[in-house]
């Protein structure tokens, strides 16, 4: 690497990634891989609210928004009766592990839902006693009545969405949120016995500085919560049409997104966090920080997980589901969703099986992701003469590097504290598919 891994390129949540799904698996395809789920898997369970009170520019999530709550609770009703069904076709394979709720913001769910989703998940699989449940927050309108629910629930994780307290900032992006709105919420969740908390924040925003982000994140360390993922904003208007509200003569260019994620990055660090893979930090002792230390840090659709799965199920529209087998999506459009759901077959509609050569790429990717390393040797035991191709490869990108972003080690090499920031640059040249076929889609910038 004689330049520093720029440009855009995938985040790496999946290998190969979403652009590279076709409608060659189907809903056939997903209900014989659900039937030879192991009887002993490790399960997590993803459930997606596709719903927001209010448009935030920024966001590149899978979402639509509404003033009623009349199509929420159709879609739930969708939501439920796919659970039923997925879990018809699991068979009672299975132990859940973990519970995500994502969205759009699930908590836009009135509290007698919440509660019901919860009693539809867990009476449709088996949840292991020590099952972790996380939700992802939004501050913004979030009342004493949806805490109540969510403890109820068996809340333990919380993921509050900041993005950044600036005013001015705010204003860009169509999200206003005080500082003392998302206090109230951390501080609601603590009286009612929710510990683990895990805050968002974002950095390359319209009108951010260096100078303001450290602000917003002296705020956030106030909170003190246990993980703070810290994200570089994706543009990308071709994707996401909304963000076309967005001035992009405002937005940050590399050099300067640089120095915010290493000012930023300092600054938590200097908090007593420990870095975890690309863009999260963690308590010492929190799961998280004790996953990358031991080798255990994985990553999957929904950053970066402690827990060992043998199966991801996506459950709602556009929901992402990744089986030993590959990777499948349901219908991003509501409507179409509920449909084939209505329909009494699964909503899948496309999506990817994976090949032999796959899978030594898919897991050096996501250990570079994770651990920050390329170990040859470990690679060669799980995959044999599969490995020599990615061997090669990493042979000469050691060679290659002029910056320092990689550190040589036997028989691999180790990603730097100067490299970190170009991490996704790195693992995309283990991509064999990266700039192909329909997914010569474009990506949002490395750093």
């Amino acid at each position: 690497m004689s330049r520093a891994p720029a440009g855009a390129v995938p985040r790496y949540t999946s290998y190969p990634t979403a652009p590279h799904f076709h409608a060659g698996v189907d809903d056939a395809t997903y209900a014989r891989w659900l039937g030879g789920l192991p009887a002993d898997a490790a399960l997590s369970l993803y459930a997606h609210v596709p719903f927001c009170d209010t448009l935030c520019w920024f966001c590149g999530c899978t979402t639509k928004t509404t003033k009623r709550y009349a199509p929420v609770a159709a879609y739930l009703r969708a939501l439920t009766a796919e659970i039923a069904l997925v879990a018809r076709h699991a068979q009672g394979r299975g132990t859940v592990r973990h519970l995500h709720w994502g969205g759009g913001s699930p908590t836009i769910l009135e509290p007698a839902d919440v509660l019901a989703l919860s009693r539809s998940l867990r009476t449709a699989f088996a949840f292991a006693p020590d099952a972790e449940f996380a939700v992802e927050i939004d501050p913004r309108g979030f009342d004493g009545g949806r805490l109540d629910a969510l403890a109820a629930a068996g809340l333990t994780r919380a993921s509050v969405g900041v993005q950044d307290f600036d005013r001015a900032v705010q204003s860009a992006i169509n999200r206003a949120q005080s500082f003392e709105e998302t206090r109230a919420a951390v501080e609601g969740l603590r009286a009612r016995g929710v510990r683990s908390l895990n805050v968002d924040a974002i950095y390359g925003l319209p009108g951010q500085t260096v100078e303001s982000l450290l602000r917003t994140l002296d705020g956030v360390l106030a909170l003190a919560p246990d993980r703070v993922a810290l994200f570089g904003y994706a543009h990308v208007p071709w994707m996401k049409a909304h963000q076309a509200m967005i001035d992009a003569a405002a937005l940050p260019g590399a050099e300067a997104r640089l120095d915010m994620a290493r000012a930023a990055s300092a600054r938590i660090a200097a908090a007593g966090y420990v870095r975890v893979g690309l863009d999260h930090f963690a308590i010492p002792g929190d799961g998280l920080a004790r996953a990358a230390v031991d080798g255990r840090l994985r990553r999957n659709f929904q950053g970066y997980v402690a827990e060992e799965a043998d199966a991801l199920i996506g459950l709602g529209a556009s929901a992402i589901g990744g089986l030993p087998q590959g990777h499948a999506q349901n219908a991003s459009a509501t409507g179409d969703y509920a449909r084939r759901i209505g329909e009494g077959r699964l909503a899948t509609v496309r999506g990817y099986a994976l090949r032999a050569d796959d899978l030594p790429r898919r897991d050096a990717i996501e250990r570079l992701m994770c651990d920050l390393k390329f170990d040859a040797r470990a690679l060669r035991r799980r995959h044999g003469a599969a490995a020599e191709p990615l061997v090669a490869i990493a042979r000469g990108l050691v060679a290659a590097d002029a910056e320092g972003l990689l550190a040589p080690e036997d028989d691999g090499f180790r990603v730097t504290e100067r490299g970190r920031a170009h991490l996704r640059g790195i693992a995309a040249r283990f991509d064999a598919y990266l700039g192909t076929g329909v997914a010569a889609a474009r990506h949002s910038l490395a750093v």
